[in-house]
């Protein structure tokens, strides 16, 4: 007994057991710890990449989105696709052992494109804690943001913008309006509180209508053009008749205009009956003509020619002469030269308004029944022919002292012509000695000629676009009403639109004081170059420049400048687009239904130049611009 008691003591103080059991109590909290560490470490990994995955959809959604105007608060399919694509790259289905993904993207009023991302991440351990999954959840958000910003449209509106690319069923001009009002409203609903984005617009051609945003100190009071005078007539004693026609058959019609890329050649004949005497005393006497076939009027225009008919058929008249009385009849000659003309009452009287869109006199043609000659009144366009300038020889050494059309920000002195603009006025020019049809030869020389030399005014070999409008805040109505003015007339010199584009935008320039940046936020300028075709220059078109093949301020001939005047045109462009550049001016670049040329694709630089072939291509170009203006970015 003595000893089982000695065993049971024993027993009692040996505690070498009690260590497995407190190790198997243990087990159990540590497991939990381990086992919520390893799960808990996947949950954040797949929270942290869900979230990437989240902001990377909505990013690339709202990229895509770029100037669309949404109505209908539903996000489009094809930017629905985007966003999902972007999404399921960053993060894949199953990824992380991960079950039930989910991703809804939604379009808030503002433009924003919002997001949520869910996803299940199953457990491991924890399952026997009664934990079978952790429910991750995350939200996104991307938004278009700009800072203050200066946007001119430079607008091709040459006559081709009439025209209807293959893939479309509206002209060009009409998808361009539409296209721009997307991309306003793309912009205005994306800018924040307190933001100042102005818009101007430069629509260009052979020249641009700028009068109306420059002062009247800016411009000439005297301008030699190239015109006319009457000389002093020779006068005989004729016989006048009263004259009358009398359709008797037959029909004539003057069919619709159109453009061709040639003219048609004339069917047109006409034969004459006998004459017939009414009477002896007073003199009168009639005879018939009969007219068929077709007679043709071709003006080039921009590269094609707009073609004119009418259509002769069986035409049959009556043409009746009766004695009326004898009277002297005063025959002129002209003096066909370049003649000072005074065109100060083109000016406000306030030099700081704008020139008037008025007229002035000028004696230009003979008068059959008087020794005077009669006056035109010659009507201000709105156009301006260029400062002074030089041929240039060398244009990666400019002489910006003469060229001062290239010279940005030369602001107008009154009173020194020489970096003034003069008023393009083209029924007072007259192209000696080129005839009606653009034949014939120019002579710098002066002539002396009873001939009717070409007038531009009348020929269509001037354009003068829509006005532009300077940078100003603008509401959608505004924008749509101006888009409205826009009609295409003319053939394509892109130099006088990177000049002009480059001189409205300069914060140094003549509108300096407006263009300034403003409550101490740095503004961006965006310049915005828009064509439909290559360089497409004519010498007896009147522009910019005057008459190229007679004022020859820029250019000579092709053979005593060595290039056509399509290459100076471009160089001009070149230079133009440089000095814009120089202001830290963002220069775009879009051809639409066309092939950007060198000199243009290295104006704008990689990334900044585009073409388009169609609606659909274009609208996407604005998109990517306005995406790239703007500042994309999570918001959330």
């Amino acid at each position: 007994m003595t000893e089982m008691f000695a065993l049971l003591g024993r027993l009692c103080r040996d505690r070498s057991g009690n260590t497995l059991a407190m190790i198997a109590a243990a087990l159990v909290p540590l497991l939990a710890m381990v086992g919520g560490g390893i799960d808990m470490g996947r949950s954040y990994l797949s929270q942290s990449r869900l979230q990437q995955a989240c902001d990377a959809g909505v990013l690339a959604a709202r990229k895509k989105l770029g100037s669309q105007f949404i109505t209908t608060g539903v996000i489009p399919e094809d930017v629905a696709d985007v966003g999902n694509r972007f999404f399921n790259l960053n993060f894949a289905d199953g990824s992380y052992g991960t079950a039930n993904r989910s991703f809804q993207m939604t379009l808030e009023p503002d433009l924003a494109i919002s997001g949520q991302a869910t996803v299940d991440v199953p457990t491991t351990l924890m399952t026997i804690f009664g934990y079978s999954n952790v429910d991750i959840a995350v939200e996104c958000e991307a938004k278009l943001n700009f800072s203050n910003s200066d946007i001119l449209f430079v607008l091709d509106t040459t006559a081709s913008m009439a025209q209807t690319n293959p893939s479309d069923s509206q002209s060009r001009i009409s998808i361009l309006k539409q296209v721009v009002k997307d991309f306003h409203g793309e912009i205005e609903g994306s800018k924040s509180p307190g933001t100042r984005v102005r818009y101007g617009f430069l629509p260009y051609s052979s020249n641009v209508r700028v009068a109306g945003i420059l002062k009247s100190d800016w411009m000439v009071d005297e301008w030699t053009y190239q015109s006319r005078v009457p000389n002093a007539p020779t006068s005989t004693n004729v016989s006048y008749y009263y004259y009358n026609v009398t359709v008797l058959s037959g029909s004539y019609n003057d069919m619709p205009s159109k453009t061709q890329a040639s003219c048609p050649a004339d069917t047109y004949s006409v034969s004459y009956g006998p004459t017939t005497t009414v009477s002896t005393s007073p003199h009168e006497y009639y005879y018939e003509s009969t007219e068929n076939g077709s007679d043709y009027t071709c003006m080039p225009n921009d590269g094609m020619f707009t073609v004119t008919e009418r259509r002769w058929n069986n035409y049959v008249a009556r043409h009746n002469w009766k004695y009326a009385y004898d009277a002297p009849y005063y025959s002129y000659t002209y003096k066909y030269k370049p003649i000072e003309h005074d065109v100060s009452a083109l000016k406000d009287a306030d030099g700081d308004n704008p020139p008037l869109y008025g007229s002035i006199p000028a004696y230009l043609e003979g008068n059959m029944g008087s020794a005077e000659p009669s006056y035109w009144n010659i009507y201000n366009t709105g156009c301006v022919e260029e400062r002074d300038t030089y041929e240039i020889d060398d244009y990666d050494n400019v002489d910006f002292s003469r060229a001062l059309d290239l010279d940005i920000d030369l602001v107008p002195t009154p009173g020194n012509p020489a970096t003034q603009w003069r008023p393009m006025l083209p029924e007072l020019v007259f192209e000696r000695t080129i005839w009606w049809d653009g034949t014939g030869t120019f002579s710098v020389p002066e002539v002396d000629s009873a001939e009717y030399y070409l007038n531009p005014a009348w020929a269509s070999a001037h354009a003068c676009p829509a006005a532009a409008k300077k940078l100003a805040e603008m509401n959608a109505s505004d924008v749509a009403t101006y888009l409205d003015t826009l009609t295409p007339t003319g053939d394509t010199y892109h130099d006088i639109g990177m000049i002009w584009g480059a001189r409205m935008l300069s914060p140094t320039g003549i509108f300096a004081d407006e263009n300034a940046d403003v409550d101490g936020k740095p503004t961006s300028r965006h310049l915005i170059f828009l064509t439909d075709g290559q360089t497409e220059t004519f010498d007896i078109n009147y522009g910019a420049y005057g008459v190229d093949g007679l004022d020859r301020r820029r250019w000579r001939s092709a053979a005593e400048s060595g290039m056509s005047l399509d290459e100076v045109v471009e160089k001009r462009f070149g230079v133009a687009c440089a000095e814009a550049k120089k202001r830290n001016i963002t220069v775009w670049v879009i051809g639409f239904g066309t092939t950007l040329n060198p000199i243009m694709t290295e104006c704008a630089g990689p990334g900044r130049y585009f073409e388009a072939q169609d609606a659909a291509t274009l609208s996407d170009v604005f998109s990517k611009i306005a995406a790239q203006l703007g500042d994309l970015r999570v918001s959330k």
